[in-house]
């Protein structure tokens, strides 16, 4: 996924009602979008290097948004809505090795009532979901996990991905990692034991976990390669 236009360069100051970041240009202090609704454990330390797109748009009541955060040395992609724009480059161009050469991929797909997928994947007339969660939280050396917070709609789409094992279809729940040199995965179970627990019921039904990593740069964030999953 290419960025339109080429992205700002700044330093974080705060983030503030979850949807605000202040952050100081030159000698001017601008408001970006914040948009990302988890807590960004460990990314928001005051004078952080970041990197904001500018929208022209005269309809949008700011005109900034914040995308990447350095953090260490290590760039990494804070904005959400991008992870499906970067898992479907990486599934069209079977950047994701264990779920390539699709007939079909269908983005936003309703699997009951209350719950959609990110995809619904069609190969050799057979239906694959797949979940995607976007990782940024990093607490030890080279390790991503997830979540950052507690999630009750975490655990639902694992309950529902073993909902359509049960179906006879195929589920995937793709990491998508957007931090740097990151060689590792593992769920934060101390942070929300009850997705750890839900987690193991739907590796022992048959859901497949897949992490992979994020190439990041000021002018496109794309799938780089699969790491380990560590189970703790």
């Amino acid at each position: 996924m290419k960025f339109i236009k080429p992205l700002i360069k700044g330093k974080l100051i705060r983030r503030y009602k979850r949807f605000f970041t202040d952050i100081k240009l030159g000698k001017n202090t601008i408001i970006a979008h914040c948009p990302n609704t988890g807590s960004m454990m460990g990314l928001l330390n005051e004078g952080n290097e970041v990197f904001i797109s500018k929208n022209d748009n005269p309809k949008r009541k700011l005109k900034y948004t914040l995308e990447i955060i350095k953090v260490k040395k290590n760039l990494v992609g804070v904005n959400t809505h991008f992870a499906n724009k970067i898992a479907y480059h990486g599934l069209t161009n079977n950047l994701v090795k264990e779920i390539s050469n699709n007939d079909s991929i269908k983005p936003e797909v309703f699997f009951d009532k209350e719950t959609r997928f990110d995809f619904l994947i069609e190969k050799n007339r057979k239906k694959i979901f797949v979940e995607v969660k976007n990782v940024t939280l990093v607490r030890d050396k080279n390790v991503a996990e997830f979540p950052d917070s507690i999630t009750s709609r975490g655990s639902k789409h694992l309950k529902t991905l073993i909902a359509a094992i049960k179906k006879g279809n195929k589920s995937y729940l793709l990491f998508l990692v957007q931090v740097e040199g990151i060689k590792s995965f593992k769920i934060a179970k101390d942070i929300d034991k009850e997705y750890y627990k839900n987690y193991l019921l739907a590796k022992k039904a048959g859901v497949i976990f897949l992490a992979y990593r994020c190439k990041i740069n000021i002018k496109e964030i794309r799938i780089e390669k699969k790491i380990n999953i560590i189970d703790v």
